[in-house]
């Protein structure tokens, strides 16, 4: 008898494993479908359809450049003013090929702050060295 009543609790806790198995089962279906749904795919096996990463956006990436298939923006996209990602207003920087805030920006340039001032500063190293060999 004893044995039994083992047996019945094993039974009880591979029941109770068996239903929290399938709920969370359940619940993985219920993400995919949403981000099904969505138009958009985070990740899984096969060949994806390209999409742009802002919001709303519908854009039929297919005949799109490789450029921007690979940065995910459409041309649109990659060259607005502002464009909203994650609830986020944002821009896309030419030079790092990525979405930055706004606030990382000078006024309605397309570069980074960052970018620009390494630029900057090639180009000012640039000109120096040739003023230099030049004056002497």
């Amino acid at each position: 008898m004893e044995t039994n009543k083992w047996e019945g609790k094993r039974n009880m806790n591979e029941a109770d494993e068996e239903e929290e198995e399938h709920e969370n089962v359940e619940e993985d279906n219920k993400r995919k479908r949403v981000l099904t749904l969505s138009g958009r795919k985070l990740s899984g096996g096969g060949p994806t359809r390209p999409c742009c990463q802002v919001e709303q956006c519908t854009a039929d990436m297919a005949d799109a450049k490789q450029y921007h298939r690979r940065h995910k923006v459409c041309e649109f996209h990659s060259k607005s003013p502002v464009v909203l990602i994650s609830g986020l207003h944002q821009r896309f920087c030419q030079q790092c090929s990525r979405f930055h805030l706004l606030a990382e920006f000078d006024e309605a340039k397309r570069s980074c702050r960052r970018r620009l001032a390494g630029h900057n500063e090639r180009r000012r190293k640039i000109s120096y060295d040739s003023h230099g060999e030049s004056s002497s």
